[in-house]
């Protein structure tokens, strides 16, 4: 009889381990849910959404993700018509990060034919990091791309970038990274103006350059990426240019 009763026991408390798994399994993949009890920070993960390229229906979440974060997570809401400060509303999305910009920064890939909001999270020294909400709008309005940067390279080294938004209504901030030819970062900056020199940081209102960054070379291919911002963190139009220091 005392052994039928370890049994038992051992087999109830089996079941309810499992079974407590099992729902913070469950729990985990809602937003809400996965920040419970924890330590979290809103506002606190750089992140933006635009279109790729070549197919409308693929969009690119990029994060910073700084130093020493990990688990890296995507939650989306299953459509624009919700609250998006509702962290009830996200369910997590099972897509890997991958590097952009040869891992300084990166970025979620997947294919969404319906407009929604994401959010992005990480960890770093047992804090939960969460982006502010981001507003998918690749069909009512896909990122553009374009060329039509001007570089003004007058003063020597330190080029000059300038360049005209498609709707100023719909800009909120712009995101600029100076890099090799390769996708080596060198500097990344955000200004409010349509304009940046290097390495001018003036008119800089967010830097996540690494230290100071290098001279440039001349002769040297350099490539100039900027993306307009909007407010909900949608990539309304992202330039990007090659060119020779002279």
């Amino acid at each position: 009889m005392k052994i039928l009763k370890c049994i038992l026991v051992t087999f109830l408390l089996i079941s309810c381990s499992t079974e407590d798994a099992s729902t913070l399994q469950k729990n985990d993949s809602v937003l809400s849910a996965y920040i419970e009890g924890e330590i979290f920070e809103t506002g606190a993960v750089i992140a933006c959404a635009g279109n790729d390229i070549l197919n409308p229906d693929t969009l690119e979440i990029y994060f910073y993700p700084e130093s020493d974060t990990s688990n890296y997570k995507l939650f989306e809401t299953n459509s624009s018509e919700v609250d998006p400060n509702d962290f009830s509303n996200y369910t997590l999305i099972t897509l890997s990060d991958v590097p952009f910009f040869n891992g300084y920064l990166r970025k979620f890939v997947g294919s969404f034919a319906s407009e929604r909001w994401f959010i992005v999270t990480f960890e770093v020294n047992n804090e939960i990091k969460i982006s502010n909400p981001i507003r998918a709008k690749n069909n009512s309005q896909p990122t553009l791309f374009s060329n039509q940067i001007d570089i003004n390279q007058e003063e020597p080294l330190m080029p000059l970038f300038s360049w005209d938004v498609n709707s100023e209504a719909d800009n909120a901030i712009f995101f600029q990274v100076l890099s090799t030819v390769n996708d080596d970062l060198i500097s990344g900056t955000y200004t409010f103006e349509t304009q940046f020199q290097y390495y001018n940081t003036s008119n800089v209102v967010l830097n996540i350059t690494n230290g100071t960054p290098p001279d440039l070379m001349l002769g040297q291919d350099y490539k100039f990426t900027i993306m307009d911002v909007s407010e909900d963190n949608w990539v309304n139009e992202v330039f990007i240019s090659q060119f020779t220091l002279q």
